[in-house]
């Protein structure tokens, strides 16, 4: 049986400032599992990249190995793609960010991906504070090779085909936390209505956004023994706050329920609305995000929303002062300046 998207839309479906409907968006007919999580994340991005009128071409879109990095083929097929080899997706991410940093870069990758083989590479990505959103879509099992756990399998979850997992999981959002990231949520991939303004919000954020997106592997890990199957989280699903995300210059009225309200202003004007629903979670503050991430946990829930956000640290190029053109446009002159040049560095460094 073969699959291919219609080529027909509804001649009035919605345009953005571009003039692009969600169709300039998409990508390939998905061949994960029916019901997959991912499949979800990629519509949530088409949305948020469609509603934040983002040129298709200005966007690299990379990832690793696994069922969540198949996902790219999915959703802006008109941008640019690279599929590294397994866990180095965020080199890649890097190098690329370094050559031009115009683009907009997009890394999606699992929770192997991250968590084990690729662990070593995520950690400096953070620490680099590299400007691009990384989406972690974490099922706690390893899909591709057929159900076995994860590093972020929680203790006691079963899936399909194994035994009551008896490791510690690894948390994401939590050493990401720890390691300095400046934007950090985690959202479920059954709930668009926070997912969307999340990516949207990470988008602007100038610095290394990272969302770890709970995202349920219908085949080996949607089971009711599994603490990442769909009844699970939505049944253990705590929101931190409720995200609107407010471009600039553009008013936007909602209505919120009594609680309090945070704004936060990003380095391109756009602003995030955050209704607190728990009051005790200051979003400025790391140690603050990581209580109530243990907090939750022990209660047997899943925080949602976003958690951290620091508006005012420097992204790897303010830190290291490059330049603003992209490599390949970069003349002999400027590359190699002469030994004249070559000797005032040296003289920095004695």
């Amino acid at each position: 049986m073969s699959y291919k998207i219609p080529g027909f839309r509804h001649p009035n479906l919605p345009k953005n400032e571009l003039g692009y409907t969600t169709k300039d968006y998409e990508g390939a007919v998905s061949t994960l599992c029916a019901g997959c999580g991912h499949d979800s994340i990629s519509a949530a991005i088409i949305e948020a990249c469609f509603e934040m009128s983002i040129q298709p071409h200005r966007v690299a879109k990379l990832s690793g190995i696994g069922c969540s990095s198949k996902t790219p083929t999915y959703f802006l097929g008109n941008s640019h793609g690279f599929n590294s080899v397994h866990g180095r997706m965020p080199s890649v991410a890097t190098g690329a960010n370094m050559a031009n940093r115009n683009m907009l870069y997009v890394g999606i990758s699992g929770d192997g991906d991250t968590a084990s083989i690729g662990m070593g590479q995520f950690v400096h990505a953070v620490r680099r504070n590299v400007n691009m959103v990384y989406i972690c879509e974490n099922n706690g099992v390893y899909g591709l090779t057929k159900g076995q756990d994860s590093a972020t399998t929680d203790i006691g979850s079963k899936s399909k085909k194994g035994e009551p997992n008896a490791l510690e999981p690894i948390n994401l959002c939590a050493i990401a936390l720890q390691l300095g990231a400046t934007f950090v949520a985690n959202s479920f991939s059954g709930d668009k209505s926070q997912l969307v303004p999340i990516i949207k919000a990470a988008i602007a954020h100038q610095g290394f956004s990272f969302i770890n997106v709970i995202s349920p592997c219908v085949t080996f890990n949607n089971v009711v023994s599994s603490t990442k199957s769909y009844d699970y989280i939505r049944q253990h699903m705590a929101s931190t706050n409720s995200v609107d995300y407010v471009p600039p210059a553009s008013e936007i009225t909602t209505e919120y329920e009594p609680g309090t309200t945070e704004r936060v202003t990003m380095h391109d004007g756009s602003v995030i609305s955050l209704h607190k629903l728990d009051p005790n979670l200051d979003i400025h503050s790391r140690r603050s995000a990581l209580e109530m991430i243990y907090e939750y946990s022990a209660q047997d829930k899943v925080l949602t929303g976003v958690l951290f956000i620091d508006p005012d640290a420097d992204e790897i190029h303010k830190t290291m002062n490059t330049t603003t053109t992209p490599l390949r446009n970069l003349t002999e002159k400027e590359l190699c300046p002469g030994a004249a040049a070559l000797e005032t560095i040296n003289e920095l460094h004695r």
